[in-house]
C-alpha cells in the first residue's frame, strides 16, 4: 500500500489521441463509491493534509459514514509523542505507568501484552523504540466495555484490522485498566512500519477510522444495541450533571441560541421525549429558559458550564475513592479544589492519593489532607524526566506558579545588554567578579532549559544568543511552564507524620518549631494531628538536651537544625563505613569532589548522594541530575550555594 493514497494520477486515452478523456482521481473515485453506499462523503476537495499517510482512503470513507442504527459507541483518545534522540526516559516512564496502573477485573496487577503474548516484555519494547522518531499512544474505551469478559481479544482484533487498513505489520503493547468505572485499554504503538521506515498515519484515520473500526468490532462482539439499551442510556443522560449527547443535539438544533421544538416534531419519538426531559433538567439548573410553550432560549455557555460541572463531579468521586483507599474519613463539606489562580496560593498537607487527571497527556493530580482541616484536590501538571510522582503519606507544599521573569533572568538580561544580546559564564564573571561558580552554573542551566523550548540558542563557541528582548522570552517561557505545571511542589517530609516525633535528624516538625515554616493549624483533621506531633517532638527535644523550658516558653538550642542533621549523617555514615570498610570524608565550600555516584539516600533531614572514592566516601546534598550518572564518575565543585556537578570527568584533583 502506498504511503500517500491520493497523489498518483493516471490519464488514460488511446495512443496518439491527445484528446483522451481526463482520468478520475483515486480520491474522487473513493468519494463516488462512498456516495453510492450513502456515506455522505464530504463536499469540496481543498487540501488539508488530513489524508497524508497510511490509511488515508479508509479514514476518508469511515469519517463520512453515518453511525448505523444499533452500532455501539467507543471513545478513542490519541496522542503522537515525539521521542528525543537517544532519550527513552519518557517511553520507559509511560510504560511503567501503563503497567503499574493496569488492573485486571479481579483486582490483580495488570500485565503488558501484545499481538502474540499475554506477557509482553516492556524493556525489550523500549529498546526496540530507541531509533524511533515518534510514538502513538491510544486509549480505547468501549461504552459497554463492562460487558466484555476480556478486553485482550477485542484489542488484538482491532490492531489486526489496523494493520490491514495501514498495509503494514505493527509493533505494539497494551495494558487493560479495570480500576475505574469505565474499563479501558492503553495501547502504545511504535512509530515504525515493518520496513523500518517512519510510520505516518493519516489524520483522518486517527480521528475517525480507528474509532469506527473499534465500534464495528464491539458491535459484532456484543450484538447491535437494543431499543431497551438505547432507552436506558438516554434516561441516564436526562438527569446527568455533565455534557451529554442530548445537549449536543439541542445545541445543533438551536441556531442563535433559540430552540423550537415544533419544527422538530418529526424526529424519533424516544429522542424527542428524552430531549424534553433534558430541557426540564437544564431549566432547573438555570441553563435554559422556556420563553413560551415549545420555544427555549439556550445559555450561550451551556457546553463549558456542563463540562465544568462534569469535571467537578468526577473530582469529587476521585476524592471519595482516594480517601476511602487511604482509610481517612473527612466530611464531604470539607472537600475543596485548589485553584492556583484563587486567593489561596499555598497549600500544605499530607498526600492521601495521587493519579492522572488526564491519562493521555499524563497530567497528574494529588489529593491533600491539609493542615487547614480541609481535603484538597490539586492538579500539578505533567512530571519532568527527573521528577518523581508524589506518594501516599509524604508531606507536600503546593504553591501557585507565578508567570514572571526570575531574578536570574534579570541578571542574564543585564549581562547580555552589554554585549549585544550575548551571554556566557565568562561575561557573567566580568559583570560580577564576586560571583561563585555554582551561581553562574544555575544561570546556564536556566538557559539550557529555555534552549530546549527553542527560546534561546547556544553558539558554537559556547556562548548564548539570548537576544535583546530576553526578558520577554523569559516571560513566554514562564507562561508555558505555568500551563504545563500550574503549581510548584516541594516535599517537606518524605516520612510519615507518625514517624517524625521520635526521628533522628532535622525533620519538618523541627523547622516548624523554630519558626521556619509558620502555618495556621486547624483544630480538626490533619491540622490537629500535626499539633499533637509538635507537642511530642518538643518533649523529645527537651529530653535530648536540645531544648529547655524557661519562663513558660520553650527555648531551642542554637543551630538546632544543623545539630540534628549532623547527628543523623554521622549515624548513617557509621553504618555505611561498617558495611563497606571505607571512611567518611567531609566536604566544605571551596573543595572539589570527584568520585562514583552510588545511590540516593532518603533521610529525615532530606535526600543525600553517596559519592564513593577508592578509600573513602562523602554524603552530600542530592540533586536529580545525578540520577542519570548512577554508577558513573562525577565531579563536583563545592560552593556556598551548593555543588555544581559535571558528569563523566576524568579523575584528577579538580577544576
Amino acid at each position: 500500500m502506498r504511503e500517500i493514497d491520493d497523489e498518483f494520477e493516471v490519464k488514460f486515452g488511446r495512443i496518439g489521441n491527445r484528446r483522451g478523456r481526463r482520468a478520475t482521481s483515486y480520491l474522487r473515485r473513493v468519494r463516488q463509491e462512498a456516495t453510492k453506499v450513502g456515506t455522505g462523503a464530504r463536499a469540496g476537495s481543498s487540501f488539508t493534509g488530513s489524508r497524508i499517510g497510511r490509511g488515508g482512503a479508509q479514514g476518508t470513507v469511515l469519517s463520512g459514514r453515518r453511525r448505523s442504527q444499533g452500532q455501539r459507541r467507543v471513545v478513542v483518545k490519541a496522542r503522537i509523542v515525539r521521542i528525543k534522540s537517544g532519550d527513552l526516559g519518557a517511553v520507559r516512564a509511560h510504560l511503567r505507568y501503563v503497567q503499574r496502573d493496569g488492573v485486571t477485573r479481579e483486582g490483580e496487577p495488570g500485565e503488558l501484552y501484545d499481538a502474540s503474548s499475554d506477557r509482553a516484555d516492556g524493556k525489550s519494547f523500549t529498546e526496540r523504540s530507541a531509533g524511533d522518531r515518534h510514538q502513538f499512544r491510544f486509549i480505547v474505551a468501549p461504552e459497554d466495555s463492562a460487558e466484555l469478559a476480556d478486553l485482550k481479544p477485542f484489542v488484538r482484533d482491532l490492531m489486526r484490522q489496523m494493520e490491514q487498513d495501514l498495509g503494514t505489520r505493527l509493533d505494539w503493547v497494551a495494558a487493560d485498566h479495570f480500576n475505574t468505572g469505565h474499563p479501558h485499554t492503553h495501547i502504545v504503538l511504535r512509530g515504525k512500519d515493518d520496513q523500518g521506515n517512519d510510520l505516518v498515519i493519516a489524520r483522518d484515520y486517527i480521528a475517525h477510522g480507528f474509532r469506527s473500526r473499534a465500534a464495528e468490532l464491539v458491535t459484532r462482539e456484543l450484538g447491535p444495541e437494543t431499543d431497551i439499551e438505547v432507552a436506558r442510556k438516554l434516561q441516564q443522560e436526562i438527569t446527568a450533571e455533565r455534557f451529554t449527547r442530548l445537549d449536543r443535539s439541542i445545541l445543533r438544533d438551536a441556531p442563535g441560541g433559540a430552540l423550537e421544538l415544533g419544527a422538530l416534531s418529526g424526529r424519533e419519538p424516544a429522542w424527542q421525549t428524552a430531549r424534553i426531559g433534558r430541557l426540564r433538567t437544564l431549566e432547573r439548573m438555570g441553563l435554559v429558559d422556556e420563553t413560551e410553550p415549545g420555544r427555549w432560549r439556550i445559555d450561550p455557555d451551556l457546553e463549558p458550564k456542563l463540562r465544568r460541572m462534569g469535571e467537578r463531579g468526577d473530582i469529587i468521586k476521585t476524592m471519595h475513592r482516594e480517601m476511602a483507599a487511604a482509610g481517612v474519613r473527612r466530611a464531604a463539606s470539607d472537600y475543596a479544589i485548589f485553584d492556583p489562580e484563587g486567593s489561596a496560593h499555598r497549600l500544605v498537607g499530607r498526600v492521601v492519593g495521587e493519579g492522572f487527571a488526564d491519562e493521555l497527556t499524563e497530567r497528574r493530580y494529588v489529593v491533600i489532607d491539609g493542615v487547614d482541616g480541609r481535603t484538597h484536590y490539586a492538579e500539578i501538571g505533567a512530571l519532568g524526566a527527573n521528577e518523581e510522582a508524589p506518594v501516599r503519606n509524604m508531606i507536600l507544599e503546593l504553591r501557585s506558579r507565578v508567570a514572571e521573569p526570575r531574578a536570574m533572568d534579570r541578571t542574564i538580561a543585564s549581562v547580555a545588554a552589554r554585549h549585544g544580546g550575548i551571554y556566557s559564564d565568562r561575561l557573567h564573571r566580568e559583570f560580577d567578579p564576586q560571583v561563585s561558580g555554582e551561581f553562574v552554573g544555575s544561570h546556564v542551566r536556566r538557559l539550557e532549559a529555555m534552549r530546549r523550548e527553542g527560546m534561546v540558542s547556544r553558539l558554537a563557541d559556547g556562548t548564548w544568543d539570548v537576544g535583546k528582548d530576553y526578558l520577554d522570552r523569559a516571560l513566554r517561557y514562564e507562561k508555558l511552564q505555568q500551563r504545563r505545571n500550574p503549581v510548584r511542589t516541594e516535599v517537606l517530609s518524605w516520612q510519615r507524620l507518625e514517624d517524625l516525633p521520635q526521628a533522628l535528624g532535622a525533620t519538618w516538625l523541627d523547622r516548624k518549631l523554630v519558626g521556619k515554616e509558620p502555618d495556621e493549624l486547624a483544630s480538626a483533621g490533619f491540622g490537629a494531628e500535626v499539633e499533637t506531633a509538635l507537642r511530642t517532638r518538643r518533649q523529645w527535644l527537651i529530653e535530648q538536651g536540645l531544648a529547655r523550658e524557661q519562663d513558660g516558653q520553650v527555648r531551642y538550642a542554637r543551630d538546632l537544625l544543623r545539630t540534628l542533621e549532623g547527628r543523623e549523617l554521622s549515624q548513617t555514615a557509621a553504618e555505611i563505613a561498617a558495611r563497606t570498610g571505607l571512611d567518611r570524608v567531609d566536604v566544605k565550600a571551596g573543595d572539589s569532589l570527584t568520585g562514583v555516584y552510588r545511590r540516593m539516600l532518603t533521610l529525615n533531614s532530606g535526600r543525600y548522594a553517596l559519592i564513593e572514592r577508592s578509600h573513602d566516601f562523602a554524603l552530600v546534598p542530592w540533586r536529580p541530575v545525578l540520577e542519570r550518572a548512577r554508577g558513573q564518575l562525577v565531579t563536583g565543585s563545592v560552593g556556598s550555594e551548593g555543588i555544581s556537578w559535571s558528569i563523566g570527568i576524568k579523575r584528577g584533583i579538580g577544576r
